[in-house]
């Protein structure tokens, strides 16, 4: 059980840190080709489309299969696609290639690895588990900037040379370690709706999923016009993105381990309002930056309240889920990925637009967003009652 849940917590991170390795070095990438900015948000996107579209699709495969099988599969089809970007890191289109290889064979991973672990645990154990999966997903966001950007400050390439290698050696493992486990249950198939979901839109709990999805959304336009903004204001190098993003990422690490303990039941509200205040106040600081620190600082400042936020949602939604915390959980997931597809595009359009002035865009829709949980303290139509 042991060995098997720590290979498939390996497998977790290296699909999240595939995602967030790019985010440090697309950036220059483009500029070295005098590429649209554009492009940026546009890889990024097309890579959460890929997997959001195609999991269900290897979910349903996963419950016929078996598990191994396609976490196997998934392996080398992920593994491919950093050496696809490695390879043809100065061919745009089989760059977005290699974002479409990547994003499909992660959505195979995903709903696998998921399946898995509900296969082998019982009822009792099996949010512990989950919770063991969603740590290394949270790890591989935090640390796939920070290590592309320091291995992007020897070559480009090199992040995603040894992200393929790391990928091969997992599978290789995975092969020796992984046993089919006995019963092949319903995979979690990230549905694009989760299946019963729709009831949950006519209580105020829809409140909490439109501002995860607006949490997300400003996450996931930072991420992608972050470094255009700072490479145009202080010249800054991936390696120093890589460097920030890891600063960032340990703040990250401390909200979730420190403050978030100290949120009370029934104080969630309070909480998520002055996170997005501090959201706010963090993107605001942007558009001065004059040098690293200033850079480094802000971006702190914009995380701790992003995180604080994401996690103060994910406890709250599930109070208010009348008991049905899967599908709830689900929903949550579902309108994350709709911030990851939209916000990467539409944020990096508006910046060739607007250069740093979008920041005071994100600024005020972190502020506006805080109506949700205005909707939602007024709202008598809870599921907790029902």
């Amino acid at each position: 059980m042991k060995k098997s849940i720590i290979l498939l917590m390996s497998v977790q991170f290296f699909v999240y840190l595939g995602f967030g390795i790019i985010i440090p070095i697309l950036p220059e990438v483009i500029i070295q080709q005098n590429l649209s900015e554009i492009h940026v948000g546009g890889l990024l996107t097309i890579y959460a489309l890929a997997s959001f579209f195609t999991a269900p699709l290897w979910g349903a495969l996963s419950d016929r299969t078996g598990r191994k099988k396609l976490i196997l599969i998934g392996l080398i089809g992920f593994s491919l696609s950093f050496f696809l970007f490695a390879f043809f890191i100065e061919n745009i289109i089989l760059l977005y290639a290699s974002r479409v290889v990547g994003g499909v064979f992660s959505g195979a991973l995903y709903t696998a690895v998921t399946g898995f672990v509900g296969d082998m645990t019982t009822e009792e154990n099996r949010n512990k588990y989950m919770g063991f999966l969603g740590m290394s997903i949270g790890l591989g966001f935090i640390f796939g900037p920070a290590i592309g950007g320091v291995l992007g400050g020897i070559s480009l390439q090199v992040p995603f040379i040894a992200s393929g290698i790391l990928t091969l050696l997992i599978l290789v493992y995975a092969g020796i370690i992984l046993k089919e486990p006995e019963s092949v249950g319903e995979a979690n198939k990230r549905q694009l709706l989760p299946k019963g979901g729709m009831m949950f839109w006519q209580y105020r709990i829809r409140n909490l999923f439109l501002l995860s999805f607006m949490v997300t959304l400003i996450l996931a336009g930072l991420e992608s016009t972050f470094q255009l903004f700072q490479i145009s204001k202080i010249e800054i190098t991936p390696i120093q993105i890589g460097y920030l993003f890891m600063v960032s990422g340990f703040v990250d690490a401390g909200i979730q381990g420190g403050v978030v303990r100290r949120i009370k039941n029934g104080t969630e509200t309070q909480w998520i309002l002055g996170a997005q205040i501090v959201t706010a106040i963090g993107l605001i600081l942007i558009p001065f930056s004059t040098n690293l620190f200033w850079a480094g600082f802000s971006l702190s400042v914009f995380i701790a309240g992003n995180a604080l936020a994401r996690t103060a949602l994910v406890s709250l939604t599930s109070k208010e889920s009348g008991g049905k915390y899967g599908t709830a959980a689900g929903m949550t997931y579902s309108m994350d990925n709709m911030g990851r597809i939209i916000g990467p595009l539409l944020f990096t359009w508006l910046f060739t637009r607007m250069n740093g002035d979008i920041y005071y865009i994100s600024a005020i829709l972190a502020i506006i967003s805080i109506a949700l949980i205005f909707l939602y303290r007024n709202s008598k139509k809870s599921l907790r009652s029902v």
